[in-house]
């Protein structure tokens, strides 16, 4: 066999594997999977807060059509309380901002827009006056499953990604290799922390209905978000997948 012959049939055995694996899948790419392992695997939630997620959060007017058509808040919620009840460990990777990130003299369109709408604002790092309730807080209905003592609560993340927090540290202390994304929000914080944690050599998949994006004039972040989750992560897959799978993971 001459080196052309033998290359292309090298490039059609590939094609081919390329094709089982994404039998279903119109963009013709792999699908890696991510199997849930007891002990390795995690549920990481970025900015599960008022401001993200309830009607009377300062984003609610930008991203409230796309978290009402996913049902966000609902799946959100599913998820937690599938980890809780499996015994999966939780993450939440939040956003704080303090008076002194007011101060910050380089910020990019969308830090300029959640400044100056006081999002996620906070007193001061040890000071929890007006916390509770605030846009910074919890969604109250999360509250049972992150204040249980047991869910892990990192330092907050700046800008989008959990490049300046521990989240990557928390999770390897705990012996944690493999990751299920969700929250808030698509294209900003849940992207960043896919991002990140692939190149720290996580396994991640992301909920892809367990997250919601703002709805912009000729802008649409979630479905920007879908396109790199899907070219990006090992897998992509929707609440009732992975609630059933992380049951069957934990029998």
């Amino acid at each position: 066999m001459n080196l052309k012959a033998l290359t292309l049939g090298v490039a059609l055995s590939v094609f081919g594997a390329v094709a089982m694996a994404s039998a279903e899948d119109k963009s013709g790419l792999p699908v890696p999977g991510l199997e849930i392992t007891p002990g390795q695997t995690a549920l990481v939630i970025t900015d599960p807060q008022n401001d993200f997620l309830s009607p009377d959060g300062v984003t609610w007017g930008v991203v409230g059509e796309s978290v009402t058509e996913n049902n966000t808040v609902q799946h959100i919620e599913d998820l937690m309380k599938a980890a809780k009840k499996a015994g999966m460990p939780v993450f939440v990777s939040p956003h704080y901002y303090y008076p002194h990130d007011h101060q910050w003299k380089i910020e990019g369109a969308l830090e300029k827009v959640m400044h100056k709408i006081g999002m996620f604002n906070r007193k001061g790092p040890l000071d929890t006056e007006g916390f509770e309730g605030s846009g910074a807080d919890w969604l109250e209905r999360y509250k049972p499953y992150i204040n249980d003592g047991k869910t892990v609560v990192t330092s907050p993340h700046k800008v989008y990604g959990p490049e300046t927090n521990d989240l990557s540290l928390q999770l390897r202390k705990a012996g944690i290799s493999k990751v299920i994304l969700a929250g808030m929000s698509a294209n900003l914080c849940t992207e960043s922390h896919m991002r990140e944690l692939g190149e720290q050599g996580f396994d991640v998949m992301v909920v892809s209905d367990a997250t919601a994006g703002a709805k912009l004039p000729g802008l649409d972040s979630y479905a920007a978000a879908l396109v790199n989750y899907r070219m990006i992560a090992s897998e992509v897959a929707k609440t009732d997948v992975v609630v059933e799978r992380i049951g069957a993971a934990y029998k």
